[in-house]
């Protein structure tokens, strides 16, 4: 999960009233053929996970990965967004897409795998699991025939999920990504935040906006022992933390949520120095809050606190990314796909579906569905129309079922990574969503019925 998303993510409830509208039809089963070609594929995936584990890539210089997946998959991939893949299976027509994240975090790991990355980067994010089994995917739908899927497959190996700026938006504004018309994306991602077994499929905002803030409050410097003849930013920017907090609890809805963090203070050079300025760096998140209401609070304290100290104070905001809101009908149809509404009920993948998970964490997949315009005469032949896609993001938990959630490593810790078995539930819910996918996007709409 992106940078300044994946680190804290905390599960809320389901939205108060959400009914998602029924799928047109249900989605017929998995075929038998291919469910059993991809439990065939799972071990090569394993390996493969080991070997883009033990030689990660960081944001923006994938292209080692790319190549190891086209390997891996026996079949050159089209280029997109300079170090991604594309892969299309089946003949003309919409597509379902489905994106996997190529890179890496620049962390140095502390599992003690046997096949453990030993240098500056690490895939401590999921992000191996999520190639290895999309690759798993696309061999068992080449070696079944792509015609078993009610639509084709393009498979979207992303770069620079982690760091801006955003691969997702370079692939949805590239010419090739459009060329192969797709009608719906397909996300996926491991969460410890879930026990183990879970895939969660839910409509509405299941991850939250991203911006980064940078705050800067300038005063007056002089001697420590003077404070009189200063104007302190150090005092007036330890108030501005405290009262962010405030912004949250005071000035958003209780029934939605949103987060202002503060991770980074900066300020003088010697003990007994006040300072001229001092500065901070920090996130805000809204999964269901407005975002742009609570970036305008944050302008409101830091402005109006640090002249109350004196000071003056301004906020540089670095939107990041939107939130990722799944498509209402899509997700219907994936959960259905999955097993049915309740936490409890085995579904076909073998696993079991959750439909209330939330999370402020952030995720790029977010352009995939946000309908942004692509910048005009963009490097890849980008277009500037924008695209809305149906979008689902599902989530798949990694947590020991008899702990306690978070007493684990989570996403972006040193020391997270999912067993290998996980390969092989993501590739499954992988599947099902796939076949739930097309079948909702080759569907007509049932005809209005007429009242009497």
């Amino acid at each position: 999960m992106t940078g300044p998303s994946g680190d804290g993510a905390s599960p809320t409830g389901p939205a108060l009233g959400t009914v998602p509208p029924p799928a047109r039809t249900p989605a017929p089963p998995v075929p038998p053929a291919l469910a059993a070609a991809l439990e065939a594929e799972l071990g090569a995936a394993v390996g493969l996970r080991h070997a883009l584990h033990a030689d990660p890539r960081v944001s923006g210089d994938e292209a080692d990965s790319r190549d190891a997946v086209a390997a891996a998959l026996g079949a050159p991939l089209e280029p997109v967004a300079d170090t991604g893949g594309l892969l299309r299976l089946g003949g003309p027509g919409p597509a379902v897409a489905v994106r996997a994240e190529l890179d890496a975090l620049p962390v140095v790991e502390q599992t003690g795998l046997p096949f453990s990355a030993t240098g500056p980067a690490a895939h401590v994010c999921g992000h191996d699991v999520h190639v290895a089994a999309l690759v798993a995917l696309a061999r068992a739908v080449a070696v079944t025939g792509p015609e078993v899927l009610p639509a084709p497959l393009l498979a979207v190996f992303q770069p620079r999920e982690e760091k801006a700026p955003s691969g997702a938006a370079d692939v949805v504004a590239s010419a090739a990504f459009r060329a192969h018309t797709p009608a719906a994306v397909l996300g996926v991602h491991v969460q410890p935040e879930l026990p183990r077994g879970v895939v969660s499929a839910r409509p509405g905002p299941v991850n939250a906006s991203a911006d980064e803030i940078e705050i800067t409050v300038h005063g007056r410097a002089g001697h420590g022992g003077y404070p009189h003849r200063t104007r302190d930013p150090v005092l007036a920017l330890a108030q501005v933390v405290v009262s962010l907090q405030h912004v949250v609890s005071r000035r958003v809805n209780p029934l939605e949520a949103g987060v202002v963090t503060i991770g980074q203070m900066t300020a003088g050079s010697a003990p007994n120095v006040v300072p001229a300025e001092a500065t901070a760096r920090g996130t805000v998140r809204a999964l269901d809050a407005d975002r742009d209401e609570i970036l305008a609070a944050v302008r409101d304290v830091v402005e109006h606190t640090a002249a109350a100290h004196g000071c003056t104070g301004e906020v540089r905001v670095v939107p990041n990314e939107p939130a990722v809101v799944n498509d209402d009908r899509l997700a219907s149809a994936v959960a259905a796909s999955l097993g049915g509404r309740r936490r409890g009920e085995r579904a076909p993948a073998g696993l079991v579906l959750d439909t209330g998970f939330r999370s402020c964490g952030a995720d790029d997949f977010s352009h995939y569905a946000a309908g942004e315009d692509a910048p005009p005469d963009g490097p890849n032949g980008s277009s500037s129309a924008p695209l809305r896609l149906p979008a689902m993001m599902l989530f798949v938990g990694t947590a020991d079922p008899d702990a306690a959630l978070g007493s684990a490593p989570g996403l972006h810790h040193p020391a997270f990574s999912p067993d290998d078995a996980m390969v092989g539930e993501v590739a499954r819910a992988l599947l099902a969503a796939v076949v739930a996918a097309g079948h909702e996007i080759t569907t007509p709409p049932a005809p209005p019925q007429e009242s009497r």
